[in-house]
């Protein structure tokens, strides 16, 4: 049986090419001589009689072999980044490291001083850290794509082997720009309940690709106006465009100078929020990180 030319460091190679756009810059990435990069690209292309890059420009792109081979190489190295990260754990009890996704309405401050505290313990960890949205923490969870959820809402999924404890819920007010051109109407709740169907709400998509997407806060019905996190609803409220709850630790400076007012709307109720993770992670960063989060948050 003849060997397989695609190997782990020819796929690394192809990476460096697609992410830094040339052969030169993967090189400077990989520490090895242009050269050595371009040698490594055409035997692999002689092996497979195929064309993995084609030239547009000074730019070096990727030919539909090329993105084929690299597309399924990135879950191979994926795949392999994992398999020695489980080795190192099951020697040592401690994982090389930890994933985390951070609701998109969780108070960072608090997190990162207790993700401080834990990295000047256990300085070795890497720690990364994503955002989620309502139920993609959950999603996040369940598909393996994260080791920890921080202010993921409730209900905890059942059934799902998960360890969650709860750890309050953000304050969500209803907030309009003063540059809105309704702005007139939020002097009143009867005016404000009025205005309520022609003002255009602005929604956080929900990161959940597997679960049901879920929203919170005003009703959906109406116009809508998606944003992907946080920090574009808050651009786009101030902006005018449209109205919708907010986080009040993230706007404080706004509610005080009066460039966001606050809507006299029934009150939402909120669900408690969870940091999570499953049972049957039983590493020993994980346990000390989540000993630290629940006591602190």
């Amino acid at each position: 049986m003849s060997r397989n030319p695609i190997t782990i460091e020819v796929l690394e190679t192809l990476d460096a090419i697609e992410r830094r756009g040339s052969f030169a810059k993967a090189a400077e990435e990989l520490n090895k001589a242009t050269s050595a990069v371009s040698y490594a690209v055409q035997k692999l292309e002689e092996q497979l009689d195929i064309s993995l890059f084609q030239r547009q420009g000074r730019r070096s792109v990727l030919t539909p072999a090329g993105r084929l081979v690299l597309a399924e190489g990135r879950e191979i190295l994926q795949t392999t980044t994992r398999l020695a990260n489980k080795a190192k754990e099951v020697a040592t009890g401690w994982e090389p490291r930890l994933s985390i996704a951070v609701e998109s309405l969780q108070p960072l401050d608090a997190f990162f001083n207790v993700m401080n505290e834990f990295l000047d313990e256990h300085p070795t960890i890497e720690i990364d850290v994503s955002e989620c949205v309502l139920n993609g923490g959950w999603d996040a969870l369940e598909q393996g794509n994260v080791d920890l959820i921080v202010g993921s809402p409730g209900p905890v999924p059942l059934q799902k082997g998960y360890r969650a404890v709860p750890i309050g819920s953000p304050d969500l007010v209803p907030v309009m720009s003063k540059m809105h051109k309704k702005i007139r109407d939020a002097v009143s709740k009867e005016k404000i309940y009025a205005a309520l169907p022609e003002l255009r709400r602005i929604i956080t998509h929900d990161t959940s690709s597997v679960a049901v997407a879920r929203s919170e806060g005003l009703s959906s019905d109406g116009r809508h106006f998606y944003v992907q996190n946080i920090d574009q609803k808050i651009e786009a409220i101030r902006a005018g465009i449209g109205i919708g709850h907010l986080p009040r630790h993230r706007i404080l400076d706004e509610l005080e100078s009066g460039s966001f007012i606050e809507l006299d709307l029934d009150h939402v109720t909120h669900v408690e929020n969870y940091v999570a993770w499953k049972i049957s992670h039983k590493g020993k960063g994980l346990q000390a990180l989540t000993q630290k989060l629940t006591s602190q948050l």
